[in-house]
């Protein structure tokens, strides 16, 4: 990511299929760029399981409280600068000595009527594309998160020095018990 620049700028959209131009041009090169892509809101439905893009991140760090919610990358009380996919194509790109942050909100959790907290498992899974072989598998119980009501952030971080280069899918498996319902949101990234 040699002379790159990372910018964010959040624009509240309804549900739909919008199209994105953004344009950069460089006032000393006197040459432009423009990027067209197509964004597909989601409508989100009370009633289902659902969650936020799941954002593979090269930084995740909580901020103080002074700043949550203000600045670039911070959603809630933490920085969360993604590492997005090259306009060809390309899986995000990270290398062995950096690590995989994971963050993803889950919406619509039910709670148990008699418990009055939720009750999901969570898996973790990151295979291989080439080998299709698992290089990591780990559940967890929504209850690490404490009583969140109906919302849970997943935050995950892990160092990736023991993957081979080679293309990865990491998918999180959300199944919420209360209501048999599931989501399974993945992305793809690249070690170097």
């Amino acid at each position: 990511m040699l002379n790159s620049q990372l910018y964010l700028k959040a624009i509240p959209l309804k549900p739909r299929t919008d199209k994105i131009e953004v344009a950069v041009k460089d006032v000393i090169g006197n040459r432009v760029g423009t990027l067209v892509r197509s964004i597909r809101v989601p409508e989100f439905d009370d009633e289902k399981l659902a969650s936020s893009s799941l954002i593979l991140a090269d930084l995740m760090e909580h901020v103080p409280a002074r700043n949550i919610g203000t600045g670039s990358f911070i959603i809630g009380d933490t920085k969360v600068r993604p590492r997005v996919e090259p306009s060809d194509g390309k899986p995000a790109s990270f290398k062995r000595d950096q690590r995989l942050n994971l963050w993803l909100q889950v919406y619509n959790l039910k709670q148990d009527k008699q418990s009055r907290k939720t009750n999901a498992t969570i898996s973790y899974d990151i295979v291989n594309v080439a080998s299709n072989k698992s290089v990591l598998h780990a559940d967890e119980a929504s209850s690490v998160y404490g009583n969140t009501g109906d919302q849970i952030t997943i935050e995950k971080s892990m160092p990736l020095a023991s993957l081979e280069p080679g293309v990865y899918n990491v998918k999180i498996t959300v199944n919420d018990q209360v209501t048999k319902q599931t989501i399974d949101p993945s992305a793809r990234f690249q070690i170097e």
